[in-house]
């Protein structure tokens, strides 16, 4: 500490040296971004300074934009990247919903983003090895014991009791009181939101998406017959009200669903405003169109206090809630759930005609989880490792990336968009970087129509000294790129 109290000067307030002594940590890359800073109480008894002048030193560096409050968490180091801009490019929907047709291209990211030879930076999945794989398995083997005749068995809709008693139990954090009854288990979150588009559209109509959007959803549209109707997202609030208001008054009657993702979205990862939910619940309802409302995401907040979700406004029924344990548990077990409202009805026959029910085995390894594995404290060891694992990338790209770059700052999950100088074609680089054994995904494929040339979609959640280096090769082309 000495010397670091030397290379800040002896001069000053007492508080502009404590600020100074941790800037100067993070400078050096003592702490990098994503670090917990010392908690103001122990850098008070560390630097026998009083508990305010820590504060105020910490004041300082938040203003400084070097570190970061998180609410019953601490202070962390920030990333060195500007914000995206508060609103995206486009400022106003398409009048019209248009087809869906994926390319080649588009099926070419889709096949190297599954292929165990490149080192996968554009797939939204979890890192195994942060996951509880042990304990899981261990559960699996335990539960098909205990219950041998049901894990054998059909568990046909609504699914599994125990585990839906465990759903319905973790719903009250997302501010929704709900029975086990009125929940219907689904092999994984895909197969969730593919009944919720059976039961509410029909070949030709219509379903509002926020843009950009996770690409999986285009897939569903494209399979199903169905039109997509882009509505803009900003990297802070999320879909656009105002845009989406405009696109319902001018699609009166031909938009049957809206999809959103309100808790950290793929790909921006932005978590909309309570008031932001509660106002996009009350205008779906004035328009008659149900929200189709993914919260994959939603136990992956960086803050302890885990978000709302849009359903918990929903007092008629209109809001079917989506989810599973694939971004936190177990992607492979495929254990999801729907929260259907007053379509309860229609989704447990549509799940009973598509694939009669979800796997006994896995359920009962969930549930037991749930119920005794230690779930919430996973929870708050993996938010902590998300949060500064995005950061360091984040950090990486400003390093290395060329000038102009901007990276959104997501509150949870693990996925950046990237967003680079307008002049950089993103499948050029994607080609670039899988001749070298990288993938990546890039921007267009996350719309209709073939926007977001110029931006990726990373993922921080397997980030070690290998991907660093990755994203300082990405970043090399990204230059030459801009530069031929």
């Amino acid at each position: 500490m000495q010397n670091i109290m030397e290379n800040t000067g002896g001069k000053g307030l007492l508080y502009e040296k404590v600020a100074g002594r941790i800037g100067y940590m993070i400078e050096q890359g003592a702490l990098r971004p994503g670090d917990r800073v010392p908690s103001i109480r122990n850098l008070s008894k560390q630097m026998q300074v009083s508990i305010n002048t820590v504060k105020e030193a910490y004041s300082q560096l938040e203003d400084q934009q070097l570190i970061e409050a998180r609410p019953q968490s601490g202070y962390y180091v920030r990333g060195r990247l500007p914000e995206l801009p508060a609103e995206p490019v486009v400022d106003r929907p398409a009048l019209n919903p248009s087809e869906v047709s994926l390319d080649k291209v588009y099926q070419l990211v889709m096949r190297d983003l599954l292929n165990p030879g490149l080192l996968q930076l554009g797939i939204a999945i979890p890192n195994t090895e942060q996951l509880p794989v042990e304990k899981l398995n261990r559960m699996l083997a335990r539960e098909t014991r205990r219950y041998a005749t049901q894990a054998v068995s059909y568990d046909l809709p609504p699914g599994n009791l125990r585990l839906r008693q465990q759903v319905a139990q973790r719903l009250l954090l997302s501010g929704c009181t709900l029975s086990p009854e009125q929940i219907v288990t689904t092999s994984g979150c895909v197969e969730a939101v593919v009944l919720a588009l059976r039961v509410l559209c029909q070949p030709g109509n219509a379903v509002a998406i926020e843009t950009p959007v996770y690409f999986n959803f285009l897939q569903l549209i494209e399979e199903l017959g169905l039109k997509a109707l882009e509505i803009p997202a900003s990297p802070r609030g999320g879909i656009s009200l105002e845009a989406l208001e405009y696109a319902l008054t001018n699609n009166r009657g031909q938009v049957k669903a809206c999809i959103v993702i309100s808790n950290f979205n793929n790909p921006l990862g932005i978590r909309m405003s309570d008031a932001g939910k509660q106002q996009l619940v009350a205008m779906l309802e004035t328009y008659q169109v149900p929200l189709i409302e993914d919260d994959i995401y939603g136990d992956l907040s960086y803050r302890d206090e885990r978000p709302l979700v849009a359903k918990a406004y929903d007092t008629t029924g209109n809001v079917l809630l989506c989810s599973s344990f694939s971004k936190t548990l177990a992607p492979g077990y495929r254990v999801g759930w729907i929260a259907a409202g007053r379509y309860q009805e229609q989704i447990e026959r549509v799940k009973m005609i598509t694939s009669v029910a979800t796997p006994s085995p896995t359920q009962l390894a969930i549930a037991e989880f749930l119920a005794n594995g230690g779930y919430d404290h996973h929870l708050r060891s993996i938010r902590r490792v998300y949060a500064r694992q995005t950061a360091q990338m984040a950090d990486a790209i400003g390093r290395f990336f060329p000038e102009g770059t901007r990276v959104s700052r997501p509150q949870g999950g693990y996925v950046l968009w990237v967003e680079m100088p307008e002049e950089i074609d993103s499948l050029q680089l994607y080609e670039q970087a899988r001749k070298i054994g990288i993938s990546i995904a890039p921007g267009m494929i996350f719309s209709v129509e073939g926007k977001f040339r110029n931006c990726i979609r990373l993922n921080a959640a397997c980030w070690d000294s290998c991907v660093e280096g990755a994203i300082e090769t990405l970043g090399r082309q990204a230059c030459d790129l801009l530069n031929s």
